[in-house]
């Protein structure tokens, strides 16, 4: 399963990269207010970072207008996938942008049937919201695998990618549920190497080779 950040902070993005291990980003709206800088900065300078998928979201609510967001956007870099949301112009958006070779990422995902409607559109991604959808008393991680099996029954290529992840758990039951990526904020991704064992193990470790007095 790809591990995506969900961030819009590039100096942070660059530093977590550095690990080998950060497949692509997603940002949104939200995000890069909260950047305080100019949307097309922070989405070249992180497409520079990361050389896998990086999404970045209209702001337009209409089709036509979400068109031509979506083309200045997908122009910063070949690396960019343009994040539209589950409205039925944001599918229209979708099915146009397919025709034309441009990679989206259909958001703000909450039902299979929604994601059957992405898929038949053309996107690249699809993002069902695991932790929002828990928050109202519904099953986000069983979503993951109603929307794996719809897929895999009809062959479509369209990718899951788990979002709203809130803890390592929800990034495993991603996995098991057979989500094709997975986008985390930078504290849960962080947590997903830390285990209270293997803290204790590396610290018994050290203290037992520190006692032969040995160098490597």
């Amino acid at each position: 399963m790809k591990l995506f950040i969900d961030s819009a902070d590039a100096a942070l993005i660059k530093d977590l990269a550095q690990s080998g291990l950060v497949d692509g980003v997603t940002t949104n709206p939200s995000l890069i207010a909260k950047s305080g800088r100019p949307i097309a900065e922070v989405i070249a300078e992180i497409c520079a970072a990361v050389e896998g998928p990086i999404s970045a979201e209209v702001a337009a609510t209409e089709t036509d207008a979400m068109l031509a967001e979506g083309r200045k956007l997908a122009a910063i870099a070949d690396n960019v996938v343009v994040k539209l949301p589950l409205t039925m112009d944001g599918l229209r958006a979708t099915t146009a942008f397919s025709a034309d070779g441009i990679a989206t990422n259909v958001t703000l995902c909450f039902s299979a049937a929604q994601a059957l409607l992405a898929a038949k559109a053309g996107a690249t991604f699809v993002s069902p919201f695991v932790g929002r959808l828990e928050d109202h008393g519904a099953d986000g991680v069983e979503l993951l695998h109603e929307i794996r099996a719809i897929y895999d029954v009809h062959g479509y290529d369209t990718e899951i990618l788990a979002a709203s992840l809130r803890n390592p758990a929800h990034v495993t039951a991603a996995a098991l549920a057979g989500a094709d990526a997975a986008t985390l904020p930078p504290d849960v991704f962080k947590a997903l190497v830390k285990h209270p064992l293997t803290d204790r193990g590396l610290d018994q470790f050290l203290k037992d080779w520190a006692s032969t007095g040995q160098t490597i």
